[in-house]
């Protein structure tokens, strides 16, 4: 297994859930709670990083590693070249970037990102993907799709519903058509430390602009991504009130002693 460093961004704003970053998921906070799922993988080291000195000094009271990084960001991958230049990564280094806001990430699936852009030398970044399983997700804005060439390269990803099938959509029905191999991204991304320096000095992307999605920002440079198919979705993230409960839920099942 090449190594490899986990970072979480952990950015203590957020538009619909403000300090979501330290909200409690069963007795500790919720990037507490990502920090120790990500030390179940094959990391060699899990450092958070952040903007706010409530998230770092919540990181020490539980012995998760934790720097400082500037506050005015554009984008979480900004946010992570500096926390790799801080850390003096190598160039040939392998960062997998998990979200703060992820506490119910498989350990796993960072193994496998980061596996996958080890043995993909002309990829700077690896990410995964699922099956989307009903025509809700497939028409909501707020479920990423990606369609992939045949050596799982991402073609392009996008908001709208692709790939559009245009025989089954042509009387406007809102389904999910048959054998349709349309997949919702996940926000997990296995990066090269060199990419990373170059990351900000690129110049925002239209496409990027318009979708609000920063990794069309890579694309439009010309830098390839890898795609790693998953069986099923891991679960959504925490954005929400209703999300939160959510999560807070299914942690304290797998913490309630059985019988």
């Amino acid at each position: 297994m090449h190594a490899f460093t986990v970072i979480i961004p952990a950015r203590y704003a957020s538009s619909r859930l403000p300090g979501k970053m330290l909200a409690d998921i069963a007795g500790k906070p919720m990037i507490i709670r990502v920090a120790e799922q990500a030390a179940q993988s094959q990391a060699t080291r899990v450092v958070v990083a952040t903007d706010h000195p409530a998230i770092a000094q919540a990181c020490r009271a539980h012995d998760i590693e934790c720097l400082m990084t500037q506050e005015a960001h554009p984008s979480g991958t900004d946010r992570l070249a500096e926390a790799a230049a801080t850390l003096s990564l190598a160039d040939d280094a392998i960062v997998v970037n998990v979200q703060g806001d992820e506490p119910l990430i498989d350990p796993a699936h960072i193994d496998q990102v980061a596996a996958l852009l080890a043995s993909d030398s002309t990829a700077a970044i690896a990410t995964c993907a699922a099956p989307i399983a009903d025509a809700d997700a497939l028409f909501n804005p707020n479920v990423v799709k990606v369609v992939c060439d045949r050596q799982g390269r991402a073609l392009y990803f996008s908001r709208a519903p692709i790939p559009w099938h245009r025989d089954a959509l042509a009387t406007g029905a809102r389904i999910l058509a048959p054998n349709l191999p349309a997949k919702h991204h996940i926000g997990l991304y296995a990066l090269r430390v060199s990419f990373l320096k170059v990351f900000p000095t690129l110049a925002p992307g239209t496409l990027e602009q318009i979708e609000s999605l920063e990794q069309l920002r890579a694309m439009e440079h010309g830098y390839a991504i890898a795609v790693l198919p998953l069986d099923s979705h891991p679960g959504a993230g925490v954005d929400t009130p209703p999300d939160l409960e959510r999560v807070r839920r299914i942690v304290e099942q797998r913490h309630t002693p059985s019988g």
